[in-house]
């Protein structure tokens, strides 16, 4: 159990049209895209950051060590 890692769940709640490329570039490096996706991610400082500079985007649904 020392090995288990913390994980993140995010939502995409908000549609990136008519956003700058960079924010649809860092929504899919998340894995989302579509309104409505989930994604359980990793939770690693670099996901943190990417999650932050999208944040009006997405919601964080649940974190899990």
């Amino acid at each position: 159990m020392a090995d288990e890692k913390k994980t993140i769940t995010v939502k995409q709640v908000r549609s990136a049209a008519r956003r700058p490329a960079i924010q649809t570039a860092t929504l899919k490096g998340l894995g989302l895209g579509k309104m409505h996706r989930t994604r359980t991610l990793e939770d690693t400082p670099s996901v943190r950051g990417m999650i932050r500079s999208v944040q009006h985007l997405v919601e964080i649904v649940e974190e899990s060590k």
